[in-house]
């Protein structure tokens, strides 16, 4: 009889060709890339073979339109294979869903003859970094120092990144900077495409992390990088309207990690509890634990459904679903801690040692509270959504 979560799984609306592809996702994370998880998070070596067992499934063309090399299908299959491959492998999960990440703004902003040149190499299996952070602009994009200055035909770089994913792998960069024309911070904001190679591009340094140990999350430098202006996205000082227009998108594919996370944290949950004993009883026997059970399935359940919300929010073309992403980036991340430390705790003893996989699982999952905004700042625009404004007592 299949539980309430596995219900939900198969309630999932794709189309055939979508629901064959994930279920070779599935079987690919099962045979590949689960198997290897906790020797890459030990190591903390790249996981190049994860990668080309993607790419083997051409997944990286599933967000690319037909034209440019992809064979673009539906959001919720993107999410759905998120899910599925963090489920299996954090740090895996995070280096796919971050190609998205960054090249989603190209697609959506990008010039025909833009994506008719990047993309292809995207589609066939690249990577790409989404490089906007720095050590004195975090959740306040406006006080990047990365600059932007026009010289003819190109575009000369300076500045540097920090904690940018896939940074020191990356293909393409979605970069993001100040144009050194506008002197308003907030106006000056643009955003170009770097290309692996360029002159003056450094990587200076690799985070040794807590959790996602295998995604590499790089110190990046720009010492005179000349970028074609041909790679400039838009106009200057439209990098405000990209990156929320990209975070909005974004943010659901973060929770679409997190849950994978929980979701395996959960199911390991289950089959330690029914085959642990104390006392001559299984330790799933106890009312507390049920209780413990019971609250972490619900949150699953619950947060799960309004991913698949979220996702028939985009897909049917709807402009304002910024409230919703926050929402939904907010709990699932929440979520994903709650249920991976009750997952520990479930576990006793075993569940704070490396040779069972809850343990991984619950460091992975902090992270998913920080990027794409802190969850104290999706509050913050949660929160004032509901500010009517002109009123005052």
């Amino acid at each position: 009889m299949a539980t309430i979560l596995e219900r939900l799984d198969q309630g999932l609306r794709l189309t055939d060709s979508e629901q064959i592809l994930l279920e070779s996702v599935r079987a690919m994370t099962r045979d590949v890339i689960a198997p290897a998880a906790a020797g890459y998070d030990a190591s903390g070596d790249f996981p190049w073979a994860n990668v080309e067992a993607i790419n083997a499934l051409g997944l990286n063309a599933m967000f690319i339109p037909e034209e440019y090399g992809g064979a673009e299908l539906s959001y919720s299959a993107y999410l759905a294979c998120v899910y599925e491959i963090s489920r299996a492998c954090g740090s895996t999960g995070v280096i796919w869903s971050t190609t998205y990440h960054a090249m989603k703004p190209l697609i959506e902003y990008g010039s025909h003859e833009q994506k008719q040149r990047l993309l292809p190499r995207i589609a066939e299996g690249g990577l790409a970094s989404l490089a906007i952070t720095e050590p004195d602009a975090g959740s306040d994009a406006t006080g990047m120092k990365t600059r932007f200055r026009p010289e003819g035909d190109d575009i000369v770089v300076d500045g540097g990144k920090c904690f940018i994913t896939n940074g020191d792998v990356a293909d393409l960069y979605l970069l993001f900077g100040k144009w050194s024309e506008i002197d308003n911070p907030r106006d000056a904001i643009s955003v170009l495409i770097l290309e692996k190679g360029t002159p003056g591009l450094s990587v200076l340094g690799i985070e040794d992390k807590m959790g996602n140990r295998a995604s590499s999350t790089a110190r990046i430098s720009f010492d005179g990088c000349r970028v074609p202006r041909a790679n400039l996205l838009q106009n200057p000082g439209d990098g405000l309207k990209i990156l929320f227009g990209s975070l909005n998108r974004s943010r659901p594919s973060v929770a679409a990690h997190a849950l994978g996370l929980a979701r395996a944290a959960f199911d390991c949950s289950v089959a330690y509890v029914n085959q642990r004993k104390q006392s001559g009883r299984r330790i799933v026997d106890n009312q507390g634990i049920q209780f413990m059970l019971a609250d972490m399935a619900t949150e699953l359940a619950l947060t799960t459904r309004w991913l698949w919300h979220v996702a028939s929010l985009v897909e049917s073309g709807a402009d304002d679903f910024g409230i919703e992403s926050s929402m939904l980036k907010m709990r699932a991340s929440d979520v994903a801690m709650r249920v991976t430390e009750n997952a520990v705790q479930l576990h006793g003893g075993y569940g704070y040692c490396r040779d069972f996989p809850v343990e991984r699982m619950m460091r992975d999952a902090k992270i998913t509270q920080i990027w794409e905004g802190t969850n104290q700042i999706h509050r913050q625009l949660i929160g004032r959504s509901f500010v009517e404004k002109g009123k005052s007592r």
